[in-house]
Order: C-alpha cells, then structure tokens, then sequence
C-alpha cells in the first residue's frame, strides 16, 4: 500500500500530461505519443521536479510502457498474412531486414552511436514508437536516445504522408495497388499509412493498411531475435547465461494478446478496448520518458540523429520502389 502510494503523485503527473498531450493531438499534426513526450521534455527541463514525484515517473516509464507494449498484441492477427502473395510478404521481410541492418551500417560510417541507430532503424522498418518502445530495453538505449528516436521517427512518418502519395502515385506512376505497396512498406505509424494510402484511393488504403499489418506482425519475432543477439553480447557468467534467455513479461504478454486475437477469442468491443488501453498507456509511459530526458543531450545529438534517420528512411524508399518496379510491375 505504501508503495502504490509513493508513486501516486509521479504518475498523476504523467496522467496529466498524456491527457493533455491527448487534447493537443486533435488540433495540431503530430501525434499524441510525440506530444507526451514533448510536454514531458518542456516540463522537466523549465521545471524543478521534486524528488516526492521521480518513483512515479520511473514507474509510469518502466511498468506502464511494459503493459502498454504486452497490450498492443491485441491489434496483431496472424491470418492477415493469408491476404498477401508470398512474393509481397517476401519483400516486407527482405527490406524491413536490409532497413535494421543498414541502420548499424550508416551509423559506422558516420561515426553514431549504435544503439540509437538501432532504434532508428526499428522504429523506420517496423512501426516506429511501437518498435522502438518495445525494444528500447533489450538494446539498451537510455531516455534521451529513445525520446530523439521517437520524436524523429515520428517527424519524418509525418512528412512521408504527403511525399509518399506524390512518390508514388505522380512520380512513379505506380498502379492502386503497388502505391499501396510503397505506402505500407515503408511508412512509420498505422495512422500516418491511413492518412497517405487513403488520400490516393480506397483501394490504395486498403492495399497499403494490409501491408502496414504484416509489418507489425514482425514486431514479435525481431523482438525475440533482439533478445538472443543482446543476450550474447552480454553475458559472461552462467548466471548471466540463465537470464539472457529469461523473456521479458511484457513480451509474453505481447505474444498471448496476438494469439488472443489471431484466434478470435475476443470480441470487437473487447478488442478496441484493449487497445485503447494500450494507447493510453504508451502515451503515459512517453511523458515519462520525455521528463527524463535533459535538452542539452538533445541539442548535441538532435541534428546528427535527424540525419541518420532522414538516411535510413530515404534509403528505405529507395529499395522499396526499386523493388516494387522490378518485381510488380
């Protein structure tokens, strides 16, 4: 009892920011969870926090960012995969793989940290603050890397709606169906593939919210493949050999919710729910993160982030289009 009340205040803080991160969302083009953590960096950076409110924070960061990422399971259904050719579901693996690996690749040549370039490259080839949050522990990045991370991800998926259908539909020339191809495979957020695919055409949307799909499915094996490759790394000791294959909760949680929904066991209703839950919870969580993060990290490391990024998702177009035009049209 002492303990829930110890952290009341912490994430009563971080409750009131997400909620106005919420309000905010409806009147300017940016995201709630870029919000949260906007607000949280603004707060914590022109304000003294008081030691009374930092066993919140560290709570709302650590444990409502695990249920919120074990949530998220709920909008993850397996048997999309049958509503694509092999040969589609193929290249989303092939160029979300390429996009994570050439991440790594960008950050040795131009001298970044790696972990952060990971993190870019997460957030880019799967679902951008979803990926990132989700595997923010496993590589070990620390809040001033995770909060760059998400709010630039999300910057550049916000930019990509509007460069996206142009890319594709103008420039390209591509078909319905292949726009929707591009605009799947290669935006950031659900949200941000909607607004893009639909404003070419239905058929455009539904194409590009399928693909959109399948990328989020690959949240779970790249999870577990982060766990094995960092576990490794890591340990030295047969006790560390134990807990590098100890899976993190939130993790099951994550896979229970998708196998939960994959065999329609809930209901829509039940469905929606959870994933609101889920929403809010992330939003929470991220003005956690941004409380924790101090603004001159981020002036130092801002705009070679912002370049790393804008790289790897400029390379992530590329490769897609290309192999858009040589195997699909």
């Amino acid at each position: 009892m002492k303990k829930i009340i110890y952290v009341i205040p912490g994430v009563a803080l971080c409750c009131g920011m997400g909620f106005l991160a919420i309000l905010l969302a409806a009147y300017v083009p940016v995201g709630a969870v870029t919000l949260a953590i906007i607000l949280g960096l603004i707060v914590g950076n022109s304000l003294r926090i008081n030691d009374q409110f930092k066993a919140g924070i560290n709570y709302s960061e650590k444990y409502l960012l695990s249920i919120a990422i074990a949530l998220l399971g709920v909008q993850l259904n397996f048997s999309i995969l049958s509503e694509l050719g092999y040969a589609t579901i193929l290249m989303i693996v092939f160029t979300m793989g390429v996009t994570i690996f050439s991440s790594l690749i960008f950050a040795k040549w131009f001298g970044f940290d790696k972990r952060c370039a990971l993190l870019l490259g997460l957030g880019n080839g799967i679902c951008g603050s979803s990926a990132v949050a989700a595997t923010k522990d496993i590589v070990g990045a620390n809040e001033e890397q995770v909060g760059l991370s998400i709010a630039i991800v999300n910057f550049l998926g916000t930019l990509g709606i509007f460069l996206l259908p142009f890319i594709s539909h103008y420039l390209l020339n591509l078909s319905e169906l292949n726009a929707g191809v591009l605009i799947g495979n290669t935006l950031q957020a659900v949200g941000q593939v909607l607004a893009a695919g639909f404003s070419v055409s239905q058929a455009t949307g539904e194409a590009a919210t399928i693909v959109k799909m399948v990328r989020i499915l690959l949240l779970a094996p790249v999870i577990l493949i982060l766990i094995f490759m960092f576990s490794r790394v890591n340990m030295k000791t047969n006790e560390d050999l134990k807990v590098a294959y100890r899976i993190p909760l939130f993790v099951v949680g994550f896979f229970g919710f998708s196998v939960i929904q994959t065999f329609g066991l809930l209901k829509q209703e039940q469905v929606e729910l959870v994933s609101t839950m889920s929403h809010y919870a992330l939003i929470v969580a991220m003005s956690g993160i941004g409380l924790k993060i101090a603004f001159d990290g981020i002036i130092k490391n801002g705009k070679k982030t912002l370049l790393i990024a804008s790289v790897i998702f400029g390379f992530q177009i590329i490769m897609s289009s290309s192999l858009i035009l040589i195997f699909f049209k």
